[in-house]
């Protein structure tokens, strides 16, 4: 039987990738290689996770409404953009379905626009999906409109119909149009 005093004492770590033995022989490789192996692989999803737009559009929803089983959310997005010397923003609606039933279902959907002080509604797209049982679908871009920028509030507005059905009530959500 060895002596149990006798047993080498583990490695001592004196900085970040070096690691000392007491006899001043180096720590193994393999450690050493896979602390690397993480720190470059943490690096790299790092990198994955960041925007490679930063000028990329929040997406707000408003208030939702129904049509039988399928609630609706009408969204909106705001993205800045140059064309020439005119600074512009485009203004992009969106929809977002949840439906609540137990079979899935077809939903017809469509957005509007107007800019809040006098203006009219104007149809920015329609469209149709399908939407499975106890799920969510969404957000999806229905239409855009792109605007120069001027301090005025604009809004969109949503509605929906399952296949077969009535239209649902309007859900709305606006936004100011060149905030920062």
């Amino acid at each position: 039987m060895k002596n149990l005093m006798s047993r080498q004492r583990p490695a001592l770590r004196t900085s970040w990738f070096h690691w000392d033995n007491q006899d001043g022989t180096e720590g193994s490789r393999v450690v050493r290689a896979r602390r690397i192996g993480t720190i470059l692989s943490a690096a790299a999803l790092t990198m994955l996770t960041i925007p490679m737009d930063a000028h990329a559009a929040a997406i707000a929803c408003g208030g939702g409404v129904s049509t039988g089983r399928v609630a609706v959310n009408g969204c909106i997005s705001a993205e800045r953009g140059k064309e020439g010397k005119v600074i512009t923003r485009e203004i992009t609606a969106h929809v977002k379905l949840r439906n609540s039933g137990p079979t899935a279902v077809d939903v017809s959907y469509e957005a509007f626009f107007r800019v809040v002080s006098g203006g009219h509604w104007v149809k920015l797209g329609s469209g149709r999906t399908y939407v499975p049982a106890q799920e969510t679908v969404g957000p999806t871009e229905v239409g855009s409109s792109t605007r120069p920028c001027a301090p005025l509030k604009v809004e969109i507005r949503v509605h929906a119909r399952v296949a077969g059905g009535v239209w649902s009530g309007w859900s709305t959500a606006g936004t100011a149009q060149c905030q920062t």
